[in-house]
């Protein structure tokens, strides 16, 4: 396995802020009405609505603060893709105000400062657990109730289980021959060291060139002594043009945030309503207008790039006028003809999430950036000072893994949960099955926040949550006043639930790629298309289940 120092992967806290050195609360096994696991975004704000709902509710978080996703990837370069006016709580109007945001796209140390400016101003540490991870929960189908056990032993029982782990919270590190022998350090880009790490002077090689390689390799490089890039797959990365916000602008925009976020929800992922979205095809343009519409969003920065037309994920042979621009793009960025090849990708643009880019591609043309094209020279093993592929020894101090996460469902599947008479893991060993992404068919009392079969990871993740988060109070709140002590997805509404998600994903071409959506970055596990792709229908659904008492599931 990969050996790292210990404040990575081994589990110790390292206290490089104020809350990482308070003592968790020491909880004993009193009964609560609601379990939440996970205090990142989605369980910060499940917390706080449950509160207002008048339910006790505890929250159990592997690390040492809030924050989750930005409180683990704290490589070079973690950035979000999504702006921050729109990656953001909209649910209070006073937080959305007091909150300035420094830069367009909010990198990670603004955003763990922000999670932790939510967590002190709604007062939810008291009912917090840091340093404690789930280990399995049991439902009891006599007294209707959760025993959720974490990783020391203690219990806690309740009556409702809410996962809020997260879709990319369990990181994916390849097994590769001769990991163990290697002398040097092996890290990986979700689970990065609190103290950081100095690459002056070292040779360091990068696997993976997804979303976190693409931010990490542009900043690993203006250090490092040389980078080595090991690409299985190339990328699609449009320019982020990342910039400082100026006070003008933030102050426009909080003046009708409202406006900003209804508009958003009317969007297929949930953002990007401060630009305009076309309706026309790429093929009924001429050329040439076609042409500026791509150089406009290009130079406009950012995910809606595939906005200017309507048909980019639906057409192929509108997809590949847009994948073909990027191609381009890359040519006449990177000097040298033959790494400009090998990193312009073939598959379709879109059906894997793209990418936004501070300086990718520019990057090969440094002197100390070498490209390792993994499909003409395949890794072969890792050796006691490197790595070994198509054949040629790389040297190496350092080496980073950039392989991203077992999405959507890892952090689920680490935990032992089980129903009545049967457990998660054997209910989707074939592969995830929801109800909305909600709720699992033998599994009474679960809900699971931007689970397998909703938008989720297709949208502005924050407005997911929001919404999720939403529906599951009302629902809890329904089923106290009715006097309910339990809910379960119906199988047979699971199964049409489960048609309807892959039919829709079908009419588009994001199955065509082997990518995390379908899990294919996983090996052995289970290809099945986990997002929903469109978040208003989603929506629309959602309410209507809720309206006609929650049809689709047994309620008692």
């Amino acid at each position: 396995m990969v050996r790292t120092r210990p404040s990575n992967l081994g589990g110790v806290r390292p206290a490089d802020h104020p809350y990482d050195r308070v003592a968790a609360p020491a909880y004993n096994s009193v009964d609560v009405d609601v379990v939440v696991i996970g205090a990142g975004f989605a369980g910060m704000f499940m917390l706080h609505r449950l509160r207002q709902i008048g339910c006790t509710a505890r929250v159990f978080e592997a690390g040492g603060d809030v924050g989750g996703t930005w409180y683990r990837n704290r490589y070079p370069g973690a950035r979000c893709d999504v702006e921050s006016v729109e990656y953001s709580y909209s649910f209070d109007e006073d937080l959305q105000h007091e909150w300035v945001w420094a830069e367009r796209f909010a990198g990670q140390a603004e955003l763990l400062r922000y999670a932790r400016h939510v967590a002190d101003r709604f007062d939810l540490r008291r009912d917090i657990v840091f340093d404690a991870r789930v280990a399995g929960a049991s439902f009891d189908d006599a007294s209707r109730t959760w025993s959720v056990t974490t990783s020391d032993g203690q219990q806690t029982s309740c009556r409702f289980l809410i996962s809020a782990v997260g879709c990319l919270s369990s990181t994916n590190v390849p097994t590769i021959v001769g990991q163990e022998r290697f002398t040097g350090e092996q890290l990986h880009t979700g689970a990065w060291p609190h103290d950081g790490v100095d690459f002056s002077g070292q040779r360091v090689g990068v696997i993976g060139t997804g979303s976190s390689g693409v931010q990490a390799i542009p900043e690993i490089a203006k250090s490092a002594a040389h980078l080595t890039v090991f690409q299985r797959t190339p990328t699609y990365a449009a320019p982020a043009l990342n910039r400082s916000l100026h006070p003008h602008e933030l102050d426009a925009i909080k003046a009708d945030y409202p406006a900003l976020r209804e508009a958003n929800k009317l969007m297929a992922g949930a953002f990007g309503s401060r630009s305009t979205r076309g309706t026309e095809s790429a093929l009924d343009v001429a050329a040439d207008e076609r042409e500026a519409e791509f150089e406009r969003r290009w130079a406009a920065g950012g995910l809606t790039f595939l906005h200017g037309f309507a048909d980019h994920l639906t057409n192929a042979a509108s997809n590949d006028t847009a994948a073909d621009f990027v191609r381009r793009k890359i040519a006449s960025i990177v000097d040298d003809p033959n790494v400009a090849a090998k990193l312009a990708p073939t598959h379709i643009i879109g059906c894997k999430r793209m990418c936004i880019d501070s300086g990718y591609y520019a990057t090969f043309n440094r002197p100390n950036v070498a490209l390792v094209d993994l499909r003409s020279a395949p890794l072969e093993e890792i050796t006691e000072r490197g790595i070994r592929a198509g054949g040629v020894d790389h040297e190496l101090d350092i080496i980073v893994y950039a392989t991203g996460f077992d999405a959507m469902t890892g952090s689920l599947l680490r935990m032992d949960l089980r129903g009545p008479a049967t457990s998660l893991r054997e209910e989707w060993a074939a592969g995830p099955a929801t109800y909305l992404g909600l709720g699992v068919a033998g599994m009474p009392n679960l809900f699971i926040i931007t689970g397998p079969g909703s938008p989720s990871v297709l949208t502005n993740v924050i407005a997911s949550i929001e919404h999720h988060v939403e529906w599951i109070a009302a629902c809890i709140e329904t089923l106290r006043s009715d006097g309910r002590t339990r809910i379960e997805a119906n199988p047979d509404a699971q199964d049409a639930w489960v048609a309807h998600v892959n039919a829709v994903a079908d009419a588009t071409l994001y199955p065509t790629c082997n990518s995390w959506y379908l899990g294919a970055n996983v090996p052995g596990k289970s290809r099945v298309f986990m997002p929903l792709p469109g978040h208003p229908p989603y929506v629309a659904r959602c309410a209507e289940v809720a309206a006609n008492g929650y049809e689709g599931f047994t309620l008692a």
